[in-house]
């Protein structure tokens, strides 16, 4: 077999690729073979009709067409490998020449991975917002505590804002009654938002055993989106009593004996999401700059592909368990199909790139992943997920993604790389020191989780 490369694009190549008759011999024999065990001739017992009967009675071409189709994934997957060639996807395979006895000529066009010059990143500096945790911000925290807490009691008067009613619900539309569209012994806090549009108006100033009705418009079930009648009756009315904040809060809400105890724990909480936050302003931020100084081209079948995975996810999957269709889920965000569409785009380039980037990265800094990384990225993915670490792990398994979330993670450690090279600045103009061992595992984590998410869609298909 002979093979020349051809590239038309610095992302696409085209192979040409010349097979001496001789090498079909296997495909030619698994092909008879084949039709062999497919038809009968009378007078031959199945499976031990000479080849010279089933050239006669079938055509030598069909024999031909058979070995072919079974011996291309070979020829072009050793062409592939003689040029060693990163390809993406499936090949568009042409053959050109095939002559009974001589020669199978073909070519196959696929697309490839750019090769990509990584410049000195350690230049890259960036800002992010500063650690700052006020004493409104643990107020507020510590309210949130206390909601948790809340007691309620039932109460012989009109609803107010902040009441916790107990209401039954009959939702019409067109005039009919939804299957659906009928609850009792619903709970539901006045001015929470956890309910129907128009809700907390219907049911304010009702008592006990009254009853109104409302239009709004459904969230979810059978007629989700459209215009409902709904009849809602207050069955108790309980006002909610919040507990006084002191020493005795503190022991019931947590492991503290004080109240101060409680509020230092809140602020340190506080500060630390803010921290976490941090590392993944960093990281993202420090992500952006890197593309920008780095030059990727993106394959365009590559890129079609990934738009068409994005919309597809959104339509069939995250829109549907919201009872949504695309229309509507631009309405609600106030964005029209144009502005969607380059969204998507723009979100599947910088998807490409990023892959394109920090794979590079990792082969130019020769980055491993040793299986502890492996198994603290796989217990995040599996808590992302809401499956447990060993279910999540067999659903990897099975779905032979070992070698992706591999990937996940030395993209991640690349990413960690550059960040550490980097300069980072918080708005107040202090360093931002990610090295401190708790830090470390905070930026790592943060790290591969923005990797994560900028290559997820995209991974399949790369990895074609």
């Amino acid at each position: 077999m002979k093979s020349a490369v051809e590239t038309l694009n610095p992302t696409r190549v085209r192979l040409t690729v010349e097979v001496p008759f001789e090498e079909l011999k296997d495909s030619l024999d698994a092909a008879y073979k084949k039709i062999n065990q497919q038809v009968t001739v009378k007078g031959f017992r199945k499976g031990k009709i000479p080849a010279r009967v089933i050239d006669q009675r079938f055509g030598r071409g069909a024999v031909l067409e058979e070995a072919v189709n079974d011996a291309l994934p070979k020829f072009y997957t050793d062409a592939v490998n003689e040029a060693e060639l990163n390809v993406l996807g499936q090949p568009e395979v042409d053959i050109t020449e095939l002559k009974d006895g001589e020669t199978l000529n073909f070519t196959a066009e696929v697309d490839v991975r750019p090769t990509i010059e990584i410049p000195d990143y350690s230049g890259i500096e960036v800002e992010v917002d500063a650690i700052e945790v006020s004493d409104e911000d643990v107020d507020k925290a510590v309210e949130q505590l206390r909601e948790r807490f809340a007691s309620t009691s039932p109460v012989e008067r009109a609803a107010e804002d902040g009441d916790v009613v107990t209401i039954d619900l009959q939702a019409k539309v067109d005039g009919e009654i939804l299957e659906d569209g009928v609850a009792e012994g619903v709970s539901y806090t006045i001015g929470s938002g956890e309910l129907l549009d128009g809700i907390d108006d219907a049911v304010k100033g009702l008592e006990a055993g009254a009853e109104a009705t409302f239009t709004s418009e459904l969230k979810g079930g059978s007629a989700a989106g459209k215009e409902a009648e709904v009849t809602v009756k207050v069955t108790q009315v309980a006002a909610r009593e919040l507990p006084a904040l002191d020493d005795e809060f503190a022991q019931l809400a947590s492991e503290f004996d004080t109240f101060e105890e409680l509020r230092a724990d809140s602020r340190t909480r506080l500060e630390n999401m803010k921290q976490y936050d941090q590392a993944t302003q960093a990281q993202e931020r420090v992500l952006e700059k890197l593309l920008e100084i780095v030059e990727v081209p993106v394959p365009e079948k590559l890129l079609e592909d990934e738009i068409n995975t994005r919309k597809h996810n959104l339509e069939h999957h995250q829109l549907g368990q919201m009872g949504l269709d695309l229309a509507k889920y631009l309405e609600i965000q106030g964005k029209t199909e144009e502005e969607f569409e380059t969204e998507t785009k723009e979100a599947a380039v910088k998807g490409i790139k990023t892959q394109f980037v920090l794979d590079e990265l990792v082969a130019k800094e020769k980055l491993n992943v040793n299986q502890e990384e492996l198994t603290e990225h796989l217990v995040r993915r599996a808590a992302s997920s809401g499956m447990s670490p060993d279910q999540f792990a067999q659903a990897v398994v099975q779905q032979n993604q070992v070698q992706l979330l591999v990937g996940e993670v030395a993209r991640g450690k690349a990413l960690a790389l550059v960040v550490e090279a980097s300069t980072v600045k918080d708005t107040n103009g202090e360093i931002v020191d990610l090295e401190d061992e708790e830090e470390d595992e905070t930026a790592e984590a943060s790290a591969e989780e923005a990797a994560t998410e900028a290559t997820e869609a995209a991974e399949e298909k790369n990895e074609a």
